[in-house]
């Protein structure tokens, strides 16, 4: 049988693995003032966030319709058994579901879904594990199985300058958000449940970094084999001396630098850095 892998654009994944593994990727969008632009599409990186510090609202965003998947769906139907379709965390988006009622929705394609119940490159770690299982012949239940496996070692950690956007936008609670505001601390967020909570508050940036720097050290003792991602929004610069200072802290992480895009960056923000890895 023949699997075909699709995520949404959230993964973040660059144009190469997208190509290399024959990823199918269905677009969220982002909108501004009543415009709808879909993220990587016809909005980068670099556009979105000098809108969103020119434009004086913040923007919000959609998940695809499910149209978008009906049709990549039938598509794929012609030329493959299965589909293992991949998305970010069914808390915070209704794309998960979205995807597996589209799929339900089309013939002669055995369509499964997996909630990540995460988001950006650390989605796309299990992304790229799928494509390659998929390109090697394995069946969606091989890949399913090995996805569930990941997910038990799997830990991300992230910290935004500035806790508003995701109180706006719904994705952490209004107190918690308050506290941050009021204390001015930089609190450690993290995915527990499917949704984004804080982790711990911790009164700086440099040790807010520090904090999660020493979460991976746990791990690191315990665990050979780890690959981890440092994602940054839109600080590149400081996201490559953060890792450059991972890579001589822990030699044996294999690490690579990601970002947050636009539809994440929407909720955390410019200046937000994370950390994010799994035991291979």
């Amino acid at each position: 049988m023949t699997t075909a892998i699709v995520t949404d654009s959230t993964a973040y994944l660059s144009e190469d693995e997208i190509k290399d593994l024959n990823i199918h990727v269905v677009p969220l969008s982002v909108i501004f003032e009543g415009e709808s632009y879909e993220e990587g599409v016809d909005l980068d990186v670099g556009t979105f966030y000098k809108k969103v510090r020119e434009e004086k609202e913040l923007p919000k965003t959609s998940q695809p319709p499910i149209g978008k998947f009906v049709s990549l769906f039938e598509k794929l139907a012609k030329d493959y058994d299965e589909v293992v379709t991949i998305h970010l965390s069914s808390g915070i988006s209704g794309t998960y579901q979205g995807a597996v009622q589209a799929g339900e929705m089309v013939k002669n394609l055995d369509v499964h879904g997996f909630d990540s119940e995460i988001a950006c490159y650390v989605q796309g770690f299990y992304v790229i594990e799928a494509g390659k299982m998929a390109k090697q012949g394995a069946s969606a239940k091989e890949i399913i199985a090995k996805l569930e496996e990941m997910k038990k070692t799997v830990r991300a950690y992230f910290m935004v300058d500035d806790l508003a956007h995701l109180q706006r936008g719904g994705r952490l609670s209004a107190a918690s958000a308050l506290i941050g505001g009021l204390l001015q601390v930089k609190p450690i967020l993290h995915f527990q449940d499917k949704v984004i909570v804080p982790f711990e508050k911790i009164r700086t940036r440099k040790k807010a970094l520090k904090r999660i720097e020493d979460l991976l050290g746990e791990d690191v003792a315990v665990h050979s084999n780890i690959k981890a991602s440092v994602i940054h929004g839109n600080c590149e610069e400081e996201g490559k001396e953060w890792m450059h200072v991972l890579q001589e802290k822990y030699p044996s992480v294999e690490f690579t630098l990601s970002y947050f895009g636009p539809v994440i960056g929407t909720h955390l923000g410019e200046g937000s850095l994370g950390l994010g890895w799994y035991r291979k």
